[in-house]
């Protein structure tokens, strides 16, 4: 049985989780736009403060405080439930976007100090940017369970105009 998530109040937790096989998702530049998109609407909903955000090949991590500390379940849903079913309409896929659960750990205090404070104002900017259609892409990283094994995936956007509406 798993552990209980820990949740509280006015406090910091550090989040981390990963795309499913460790796909480098984030080295295609609309992955990342897609999720600044999805970011600034999670934060119209849900209101929270949010720091060190860092995007690189198949890891997301941030600290974030919410508005209201029991909200951090609803804002991971939001965040992986959305980008997945618009990753998956935009490139034609099904199944598993993310890995296993996120994980999460309250943090005493304040986060470290080299971790900024996100600029919106610039999440806002790379989330205007059009995400292009009819474009291949192809990945290629070292399985982590298989030593020794190269994995290729091929991804196309297909021409998608409206991208489906966020879970309500």
């Amino acid at each position: 049985m798993r552990k209980p998530r820990e949740l509280a109040k006015n406090v910091w937790y550090v989040v981390g989780t990963a795309f499913n096989i460790a796909e480098p998702l984030f080295q295609l530049p609309f992955a990342v736009v897609l999720l600044y998109r999805v970011l600034r609407e999670a934060k119209k909903r849900f209101g929270f403060e949010m720091r060190g955000l860092k995007v690189e090949g198949a890891r997301l991590t941030f600290y974030v405080k919410p508005n209201d500390g029991l909200q951090l379940p609803k804002i991971m849903q939001f965040l992986k439930q959305t980008f997945s079913a618009r990753f998956n309409w935009l490139t034609g896929r099904s199944g598993h976007v993310w890995g296993d659960r996120y994980e999460s750990k309250v943090l005493e205090g304040e986060p470290p100090e080299g971790a900024k404070a996100v600029d919106w104002a610039l999440v806002d900017a790379e989330a205007k940017k059009p995400i292009p259609a009819d474009t291949t892409y192809t990945l290629t990283w070292d399985s982590p369970r298989l030593p020794g094994v190269t994995i290729t995936t091929v991804i196309s956007v297909k021409n998608a105009p409206k991208p489906p509406p966020p879970p309500a």
